[in-house]
């Protein structure tokens, strides 16, 4: 199948007749038969039952569209962008964080820079080190904001700080807490031990090991997320970057850093073969800045 193809049974498919998806395309009724039909050709199988003057999809038509809506919605993109750039519009920055950076920093720098820039639009999603390569890798995304640069990749880097690594606890479970707590003052505690979430926990991981603190660890979470929910429930204390913590902040929750101050670089990262324009790499300055802020002790 082509664009066309796709473009026709998307149409048919959302629209439910020939008629409405001519309308839609802005094409004749006989030119959607048409590409319809060829599509169905090519393929080997029908698409769609005639029944009652509508067109119902198959079994194989529920699996192809699955399978061709993220194409389409791709396709919208590409012209839309297109009609931006030829009308003088502003351009389009595609930018995936990490979980920790989305809950607060990108959404603050971002509502900042387009007060500055209001022509300047933003496709936002969230990423695990996990899966950062292949997002830049299929295009999904310019821009990665991440900690750890993986080793080997053909990855430019733009330094944007650093964060540390903080208890994140309630008040009533350690009303005395000290400036800074030591990974010994954790032992025999419930923890949500975020163990397997990344460069993170790795981190927090070989610094108990390497002290010889045995943790209490009750739940194991792979998402900063759930992990400081279980908290706020009193389900135990956890470990965690001094950004997530920060933005997980209510009442009855507090944070301190630990006595043996772990820190990480936050970096945001692009293929080699595709730097980040002039306006992207401005916004990364500002991010850099919104994140200077959030480390500083509040």
């Amino acid at each position: 199948m082509n664009l066309r193809h796709i473009e026709v049974f998307h149409a048919v498919y959302v629209n439910g007749s020939v008629s409405a998806a001519a309308r839609m395309l802005n094409v004749s009724q006989p030119s959607v038969s048409k590409v319809l039909r060829h599509a169905e050709s090519l393929l080997g199988f029908p698409l769609f039952d005639r029944t009652g003057g509508r067109l119902v999809p198959t079994e194989d038509a529920h699996t192809l569209f699955a399978e061709v809506s993220e194409i389409q919605e791709r396709v919208y993109a590409l012209r839309e962008a297109s009609r931006n750039l030829k009308r003088g519009a502003g351009t389009l920055l595609r930018v995936s964080a990490l979980p920790s950076i989305a809950l607060d920093a990108l959404p603050v720098t971002v509502a900042q820079f387009m007060r500055k820039h209001k022509d300047t639009r933003f496709d936002l999603q969230t990423v695990h080190h996990a899966d950062l390569l292949r997002k830049l890798y299929e295009r999904e995304t310019d821009v990665v904001v991440a900690y750890e640069v993986p080793q080997g990749a053909p990855l430019g880097r733009f330094w944007l700080g650093a964060g540390e690594l903080v208890v994140l606890y309630r008040e009533e479970d350690m009303p005395d807490a000290p400036s800074r707590i030591g990974l010994e003052e954790l032992a025999g505690r419930p923890l949500v031990s975020l163990a397997g979430s990344g460069p993170v926990g790795t981190i927090f991981t070989n610094e108990a090991e390497r002290l010889g603190v045995e943790l209490n660890e009750v739940v194991s979470a792979r998402t900063f997320h759930i992990a400081t929910a279980l908290v706020r429930l009193g389900v135990g204390m956890t470990v965690v970057d001094n950004l997530t913590a920060r933005a997980s902040l209510v009442p009855g929750l507090a944070m301190r850093p630990l006595k043996s101050r772990l820190t990480f670089d936050v970096n945001a990262m692009y293929l080699l073969e595709r730097p980040p324009t002039a306006l992207a790499t401005d916004f990364l300055k500002a991010l850099a800045r919104t994140i200077d802020a959030l480390s500083r002790p509040a």
